[in-house]
């Protein structure tokens, strides 16, 4: 016998879905999935919040190789309480009116090669929150019970919603970059979603950063984050010469690239120091990699396409936020504003990050 809240549930519910690759999306009824159809390990969630990802536009618009469902209903930045759990579902690690988050990667196998390894994101059986499995701009919805990532009480839904894929993102990469305190990271595009929280998570991690971006406004977000050293792309006519000598000719231990375009991974090869780390971290829907191979392999350089994270990444990035260190800027809207987010996202209009209160 499933484990239900003691509430009533509704028959339908309000959701944000795209019809088909390219197709504006809009907002539609749509069933809510009922109790007895949850199977073992799965549990209903009712969301309170969502955030916005340029991923979700990607999603809309079908423009990656690997291509999501339709129809589809899109995000994967979303926190909500569990108000039901499946039937025959053992050793959860949740229970009824936790509070949870569902991340990009929805649910894994945990029993291939990948899984054991604790690369849970490469699994060949991986199921992804808006893309390949319904996502969070809904009301109501399904997730899995070993998958979901607690939320903690010191942080508020809002906070926590983008900390669990751009907070995430940029934590891991940055986990696997192999600096250790006082490194000089570069982080292009530091002012932006992925950036603010990537100069956060480093300066946590004892790391030196160098904030590239653009305007003033950018800079003095940088500055209060804690950036040690800011570099404004549209002023500055020698990226790669100012990175060397901010760090003493060497050039910088370890780039975070969350940019979409090329130019931000090529450059770094020229500023990264012997041994640098490259992170790959953005997603261009069909940008190359162009880089040095003498150089590449002359610096030892290594390039490390990071993709998300896994559930123990999570846990951490989440922690790190809840304790105060890290603070996500967004602007908070509704989900019936899903439209023209997307609208402004294409246009880059959208500084930060977007989170939508779910109207229940």
């Amino acid at each position: 016998m499933s484990t239900l809240a003691n509430i009533t549930l509704p028959e339908t519910q309000k959701v944000a879905i795209v019809a088909s690759l390219g197709a504006p999306v809009q907002i539609k009824d749509h069933p809510v999935t009922a109790v007895d159809k949850l199977l073992p390990g799965q549990c209903l969630l009712k969301m309170v919040c969502t955030g916005v990802c340029h991923t979700d536009l990607h999603a809309a618009m079908g423009d990656w190789p690997v291509k999501p469902i339709t129809p589809l209903i899109g995000g994967h930045e979303g926190v909500g309480i569990i108000v039901a759990i499946g039937a025959n579902t053992t050793n959860s690690p949740v229970k009824l009116g936790d509070r949870v988050g569902v991340k990009w990667i929805a649910n894994s196998c945990y029993n291939c090669e990948q899984c054991r390894k604790g690369y849970e994101q490469n699994c060949d059986n991986v199921k992804l929150s808006g893309y390949t499995v319904d996502g969070t701009f809904s009301q109501y919805l399904v997730s899995w019970v070993h998958s979901v990532t607690p939320i903690p009480e010191n942080i508020d839904s809002e906070s926590a919603a983008s900390i669990l894929c751009a907070g995430l993102t940029v934590y891991r990469a940055l986990k696997y970059s192999e600096t250790t305190p006082g490194d000089w990271v570069v982080i292009p595009g530091a002012g932006g979603g992925l950036g603010h929280l990537a100069v956060q998570y480093a300066k946590y991690m004892g790391r030196r950063v160098i904030a590239i971006d653009g305007g003033e406004e950018k800079h003095k977000l940088c500055m209060e984050l804690g950036a040690d050293r800011w570099i404004d792309f549209t002023k500055c006519h020698d990226i790669v010469g100012e990175i060397k000598k901010l760090t003493d000719g060497y050039g910088a231990h370890a780039a975070i690239v969350t940019t979409a375009s090329s130019s931000g991974y090529t450059q770094a090869i020229d500023y990264l120091r012997d041994n640098g780390r490259l992170m790959a971290v953005g997603l261009p829907a069909k940008a190359t990699l162009d880089a040095s191979i003498f150089f590449t392999v002359f610096k030892s350089i290594t390039i490390h396409g990071s993709y998300v994270g896994n559930r123990q990444d999570a846990m951490e990035a989440v922690s790190i936020a809840a304790s105060g260190a890290v603070k996500c800027r967004y602007q908070l809207k509704k989900l019936v504003d899903i439209e023209k987010v997307y609208e402004d996202m294409a246009k880059g209009k959208i500084a930060g990050r977007i989170v939508l209160s779910i109207d229940q």
